[in-house]
C-alpha cells in the first residue's frame, strides 16, 4: 500500500443544491444537471468546475447494475433549486482528506483512506462521506479528487 497523503479538515455547516441521478452510471446525470443549473444561475462560467461534494445515494448492491449518485454544491441563501434540484442543508464535520488523481483507482484510494483511519488514534464518524472532484479532463486517468472520509477524535 502507498504511503497517502492525508489532511485533517473541519468542513463547515453548509447550505448546498443537490442533484441526483440514478441509473447504471449516475455520476455524469447529477453532474449535468448541476452544471446547467449553475451555469444559468451565474454560479460558474464556461469550462469552470464549481466546487462539488458528491457521494454514492444508494450505494451499488449486489444483482443490480443501478445505482444512485448526489452531488451538492454549496449556495447562497437566496439560491432557489428548480426542477428536481433540493437544497440540503450540510452540518459539516472533521474529515480525513486524501488527493488523488485516475477515476479507475477510486475504490482503492478508498481502502487505503479508510486503512489509515483505522491505524489512526481517529473514531469513525457518522457523517457523510464526500467525493471532490478538483480538475475536470474527458480522460477518466486525469480526473483529480479529494476524498473526504467522516472522522471524529
Amino acid at each position: 500500500m502507498s504511503e497517502l497523503e492525508v489532511k485533517i479538515i473541519e468542513l463547515p455547516p453548509m447550505r448546498m443544491i443537490s442533484a441526483y441521478g440514478f441509473g447504471t452510471e449516475p455520476e455524469p446525470i447529477a453532474w449535468d444537471k448541476m452544471l446547467i443549473f449553475a451555469l444559468a444561475k451565474s454560479l460558474r462560467k464556461e469550462g469552470e468546475l464549481p466546487q462539488t461534494f458528491g457521494f454514492n445515494n444508494p450505494n451499488p448492491s449486489k444483482g443490480s447494475p443501478n445505482y444512485g449518485y448526489e452531488l451538492w454544491m454549496p449556495v447562497v441563501e437566496d439560491v432557489l433549486p428548480e426542477g428536481d434540484l433540493r437544497i440540503v442543508h450540510f452540518t459539516g464535520g472533521l474529515y480525513a482528506v486524501t488527493p488523488f488523481k485516475d477515476l479507475n483507482k477510486i475504490g482503492k484510494v478508498w481502502q487505503q483512506l479508510a486503512h489509515w483511519r483505522e491505524a489512526s488514534h481517529y473514531k469513525r464518524g457518522q457523517h457523510q462521506w464526500l467525493e471532490e472532484q478538483t480538475a475536470a479532463s474527458d480522460v477518466l486517468e486525469e480526473l483529480e479528487f479529494n476524498l473526504y472520509l467522516p472522522i471524529i477524535e
